[in-house]
């Protein structure tokens, strides 16, 4: 859709694009004999280009998200994780409202920029993140939404300047101090493993909690990345210093009585991602090196008191995957996931190595019209799974209908078996225009 727009200070004609989406998604959620709805969700999505001049376009991105319940909850009881500058515009009980992304891009000098509130991918990494962390992430339901969709845009100014034929130089400067958005307190998704959130000390009460959140664009994160293509290989070398998007959570026990600190922490990650396609098959790395990250004792621990709850540990991540796409129309595809403590106490909660793996297999249908994706992970060391599937049917060019399941099991303290009683049903309709 083309609007025609007269802008007075350049003054000239220009010819701005508008398109969006509008997706309607129902959940019900299923536990054994339970069935109650999770959600009735309608989600708007505008999106305007505008081409200022011949060398500066601007986009705007905004969302109106409206749910008739309220299970996934909305404004409430929560962490403050958005900053100042990227906050909803309005937030309430049954909806929210808020500008996307709002970016404009230019080139200077064979230099390209993109200044303003944007989404920034590093890595390759289906179902977890390795690298992918320029971004926060809403947990408002866990990992189970789009990464697309789950990201939180920031503010940002991102340059890319070309280094010879085949690479180029990506420079961050991050000045929004916004973070992950957990799920609040008696939703859906709540976070209650002990790898995530501290657990009651029995005989105590949580008497208050305390959260130190960075604010300024002092406060702001630096990233660098360097790509190149060499030899068939895609190759490029990651640096993000920045801090955590998930506080760390100090415990201070005063006889019976505890006080939470919640503090974001800085971190350096080193990092670096490969690929390259071997005739049908195209392997994947990505690895990633954090000077410092932070875990939980358990509270039974004697070094609980003494370290407020925390310790701390470098931590090296990693995920190798092989996709395979010699069957027309068929994606398959493998990884493998683990991460590795160097400073390991055997008190953490969570084990010095950690390993997961995935599967994904996505198939096309009668000229594409139909599409069938399955992806599933499994922890190896908590026995937890999580498997999400999805049929969808091109109904016209701009109108696709679906439905899909979510299943999560494994033990209460795992990651994914958290969540072991939020199985869900799925169906949903979506509109381009």
């Amino acid at each position: 859709m083309c609007i025609i727009l007269w802008l007075t200070l350049l003054s000239q004609t220009v010819c701005a694009e508008l398109t969006g989406t509008w997706e309607h998604e129902a959940a019900v959620a299923i536990d054994g004999s339970n069935t109650a709805g999770q959600k009735f969700e309608s989600i708007i999505v505008p999106e305007l280009s505008v081409p200022l001049s011949n060398n500066i376009d601007m986009t705007v991105i905004a969302r109106l998200r409206l749910d008739t319940y309220d299970e996934l909850g909305y404004k409430g009881e929560r962490l403050s994780s958005d900053s100042s500058i990227n906050a909803p515009l309005s937030e309430g009980s049954h909806r929210d409202m808020s500008i996307r992304e709002w970016h404009f891009d230019t080139e200077i000098f064979n230099t390209y920029w993109r200044i303003g509130k944007q989404q920034v991918v590093w890595g390759q990494a289906d179902g977890l993140k390795v690298l992918d962390v320029v971004n926060p992430q809403s947990y408002r339901e866990f990992i189970l939404d789009k990464f697309a969709d789950s990201r939180t845009p920031l503010w940002m100014l991102n340059v890319e300047v070309p280094v010879g034929d085949n690479d180029s130089l990506q420079l961050l400067w991050i000045p929004d101090t916004t973070y992950n958005e957990l799920a609040i307190a008696g939703s859906v998704y709540e976070f209650t493993s002990a790898l995530i959130v501290p657990q009651q000390i029995e005989g105590t009460t949580l008497i208050d909690i305390n959260v130190d959140k960075p604010s300024g664009a002092g406060k702001g994160d630096i990233g660098l990345r360097y790509s190149k293509f060499s030899s068939g290989w895609d190759l490029t070398f990651n640096y993000l210093y920045h801090f955590h998007d998930n506080p760390v959570f100090y415990q201070r026990v005063d006889g019976n009585n505890v006080t939470i600190d919640a503090k974001y922490k800085r971190n350096h990650l080193l990092g670096a991602t490969a690929s390259k396609a071997f005739g049908s098959f195209i392997l994947r790395a990505e690895a990633g090196y954090s000077s410092d990250t932070y875990h939980l004792l358990n509270n039974t621990s004697p070094d609980f008191v003494e370290n407020t709850g925390v310790h701390p540990s470098d931590e090296f991540s990693s995920v190798i995957g092989l996709d395979y796409q010699g069957i027309e129309n068929t994606l398959l595809s493998m990884q493998w996931f683990q991460s590795t403590l160097f400073d390991y106490n055997h008190d953490l909660v969570r084990p010095e190595r950690n390993h997961i793996v995935s599967w994904l297999y996505r198939q096309y249908f009668h000229n594409e019209t139909w599409e069938l994706e399955i992806l599933a992970l499994y922890g190896l060391d908590k026995k937890e799974s999580l498997f999400q599937a999805e049929l969808s049917y091109m109904l016209e060019s701009n109108i696709k209908v679906w439905i899909g399941a979510d299943v999560i099991s494994g033990p209460r303290e795992s990651l994914f078996g958290q969540f072991d009683h939020t199985d869900r049903f799925l169906f949903g309709v979506e509109w381009g225009y």
